[in-house]
């Protein structure tokens, strides 16, 4: 079987993020966190695509005229966003119910954007100017095929951006344990032992082909909350493209 086709979805996870879904825009609900983390990932989004493309940080639709895919993208928290930078966006997720929630909050936005439910790889989207997928490859069941679909979603010259907790003492203590133990997550969200480190991402996308960029930290103090950081051990955030010909 060829890396990209190997399944990725693991049901059990699909379930429990399906079951949110209804929760999933309530900025006080289960998936509170993600709101409060979605402007941090958003400013680095930003910045990394007029990086990437020469473009003016003044320019409100920099992603016109261009495709974006995000990936595990629940109900469409980073795809609105992404729409209204002028791209034209396509979600995809492991569960129905949450494509169906990202589908309804999407038309009530007056946003055009493509859902559907299902392994990237199976979907034939085409390929896209812009992929991303945060929080999302710690769930899957095989990172290297995931990896794999990803890379062939990107088009050429295109910009894949991905975030993920990093597997560190501090990332065990604060982000299964104490965020479970105090609500600020859903209890089995997390499993530590399937996070996965830069180095480990690293290897995961330089087999598909692609370099990875230099890794950003998301960190949270009392002071400032969730911010970019340069302190990489609890979540990380990275892009990637392809190598230019020799």
């Amino acid at each position: 079987m060829d890396k990209a086709t190997a399944p990725t979805i693991r049901a059990q996870e699909a379930a429990h993020f399906g079951r949110l879904a209804a929760d999933w825009w309530d900025p006080k609900g289960s998936s509170a966190m993600l709101h409060r983390l979605n402007p941090v990932r958003l400013g680095f989004v930003r910045d990394a695509i007029d990086s990437h493309w020469g473009g003016d940080p003044a320019d409100l639709k920099p992603l016109a005229g261009r495709r974006a895919l995000d990936v595990g993208c629940g109900a469409g928290l980073l795809c609105e966003p992404l729409a209204r930078l002028g791209a034209a966006v396509t979600g995809v997720d492991a569960a129905a119910e949450n494509v169906a929630a990202a589908k309804a909050h999407a038309e009530g936005s007056g946003l055009a954007i493509a859902y559907d439910a299902g392994e990237l790889a199976e979907l034939d989207l085409g390929r896209f100017d812009l992929v991303t997928s945060m929080e999302v490859i710690e769930h899957v069941a095989d990172k290297p095929a995931f990896v794999a679909a990803l890379a062939a979603s990107l088009a050429p010259g295109g910009l894949l951006i991905l975030s993920t907790p990093n597997r560190t003492p501090a990332s065990r203590l604060l982000l299964v344990g104490a965020a479970e133990a105090i609500g600020a997550i859903p209890r089995g969200t997390h499993h530590w032992e399937d996070f996965v480190t830069p180095d480990e991402l690293s290897e995961h996308l330089a087999g598909a082909g692609l370099t990875m960029g230099e890794p950003t930290g998301i960190g949270w103090s009392p002071g400032k909350g969730l911010h970019l950081s340069n302190d990489l051990s609890l979540n990380y955030i990275v892009t990637a493209s392809a190598a230019p010909p020799a």
